[in-house]
């Protein structure tokens, strides 16, 4: 039984492993050279072959579906493809990151272990297959966040992000932990899928001994849903819906601008796999669905609105993010396979296009890159990058033919396809009012004269290979959707079935 657990385990041991010994050459390294430029770039590029080599043990795992670690993890196609797009999108964060590191190389070490750690307790969130394990794995990963969010130590506004991030975060792993104790209270199990047995009984719920039965307890019944929306809270406030959003716009402006990258991207995927896994699978049931309802419909209002006022890039990405949580919800509120693979199919989508906007702030970090407004006539200056930015904002404000039409177009159908006209269009009207400040860029870059000329230098190789690669798939997507909708269907059969 434990071969088979190693053995399925493999990949996340590695990464566990290969961190620990990154962090151990750092501080050698550091205390006998007295020298960071060589040992950040080393530790970069080790962590980005870290990720390359977890991402072909996965591939190359005998194991394809099993229950491990008795029944408290599992990798199924639905964990699989989740970890692989995990595994991709660090890999690119950290490549896209390398410049930076070169530069700010007094912390960027730790930075790059802890990106690794959060990564391998994202890998083991995705695999939960239980309450407490789910919640262990959500810890690691907030831990290290905290960190990450104010490791620019000679900033107060890092500093700021990363207490507003802690005290915040404790607040709602609180609540979370809460919520899980109170289902192991009222049903004495926390495996998830023992709960999608209890759940789907002839009763509402299982006794709890031969003679009691829960579902005559209406005490009993709303200590279990009191449960449910606590665990619910804890979820929306990790992938910023509103209202639980607070933290997000600060924590993202005060940030490093590549762990702003890194908190868009890597946390929205693990806990939407954990979302599906634990609301789809285990606790499906449409009181609770109305929630979701509620929290889509009002994060895709402040996003689109809030970011009608927003003059700071970070903060407009902030509200964008919000926004798009709002449409990825609209998914996740069907509750229905075409739902889930809409959501699936709007997050691989959603991911590209972040990746994409990222690595071109980081780009123009070096010239202080900060406003819109810094912007100005860059259709002249640097035509290319202009023209890239301006697709990828069409793609954001989901202009056809681009990847973000498809991304919103399959979300609408779906929630048509299940009967919720209200989602499909306050989804509509959103994607419109969004129109304003996505394509405000464009105008700015094409049609503005700047106060003072800002030339941009060409960016580095990686930039330019990952903004090329992601380009092609946000311009060409319509072309060939197939492999990602036979991917996304086969993953959202292998959560249902």
């Amino acid at each position: 039984m434990f071969d088979n657990d190693f053995i399925a385990l493999l990949p996340e041991m590695f990464l566990i492993n290969a961190t620990i010994l990154l962090l151990i050459y750092g501080v050698v390294y550091s205390t006998v050279h007295k020298v960071f430029e060589p040992l950040v770039r080393n530790v970069a590029w080790l962590g980005f072959s870290s990720i390359l080599i977890t991402l072909i043990l996965l591939r190359g795992s005998p194991l394809t579906t099993a229950n491990l670690c008795y029944n408290n993890l599992i990798i199924d196609n639905f964990t699989y493809f989740f970890k692989v797009g995990l595994l991709l999108s660090t890999a690119c964060i950290i490549l896209m990151s390398l410049q930076y590191f070169q530069q700010e190389a007094l912390t960027a070490f730790e930075s790059i272990v802890l990106m690794l750690m959060s990564t391998c307790s994202m890998l083991l969130m995705i695999s939960a297959y239980d309450l407490i394990a789910m919640y262990l794995a959500i810890e690691l990963q907030s831990l290290s966040f905290y960190v990450i969010a104010a490791s620019k130590r000679n900033s107060e506004f890092s500093t700021e992000a990363g207490l507003k991030y802690f005290i915040l975060g404790a607040f709602s792993s609180g609540i979370l932990l809460f919520g899980c104790s109170m289902i192991y209270g009222f049903t004495g199990v926390t495996n998830l899928e023992e709960l999608a047995k209890i759940f789907t009984a002839p009763y509402v719920l299982r006794p709890l001994s031969d003679s009691v039965m829960l579902n005559s307890a209406d005490a009993s019944w709303s200590g279990v849903f009191m449960g449910i929306l606590f665990i619910a809270v804890g979820f929306l406030f990790k992938i910023t819906a509103v209202p639980f959003h607070m933290w997000a716009p600060d924590v993202y402006e005060g940030s490093p601008t590549y762990v702003t990258a890194f908190f868009s991207i890597a946390p929205k995927i693990a806990i939407f796999a954990n979302m599906l896994r634990v609301f789809i699978y285990s606790f499906y049931d449409p009181t609770w669905q109305q929630l979701f309802v509620f929290c889509s419909i009002a994060s895709m209002v402040l996003g689109a609105f809030a970011a009608l006022s927003q003059n700071k890039v970070k903060r407009l990405l902030a509200y964008s993010s919000i926004g798009h949580v709002g449409y990825l919800l609209i998914g996740f509120s069907c509750g229905t396979i075409e739902g889930i693979q809409s959501l699936l199919i709007g997050l691989f989508i959603y991911v590209l296009m972040t990746i994409n906007i990222f690595a071109i702030v980081l780009a123009l970090r070096k010239n202080r890159f900060k406003y819109i407004s810094d912007l100005g006539a860059l259709a002249k200056t640097n035509p290319i990058l202009a023209i890239t930015i301006s697709i990828t904002m069409f793609s954001y404000a989901g202009i056809p033919p681009l990847a973000g039409f498809c991304s919103k177009f399959y979300l609408f159908f779906a929630a048509l396809g299940c009967g919720a006209y209200l989602l499909a269009f306050i989804g509509i009207l959103t994607s419109v009012i969004s129109c304003f400040y996505y394509i405000r860029f464009v105008k700015i870059m094409y049609f503005d004269t700047p106060k003072t000329w800002i030339l941009y230098k060409p960016m580095d190789r990686e930039k330019s290979i990952l903004l090329g690669i992601t380009l092609l798939g946000i311009t060409f997507f319509f072309l060939n959707p197939s492999p990602l909708f036979l991917v996304t269907h086969q993953m959202a059969l292998s959560l249902c079935i």
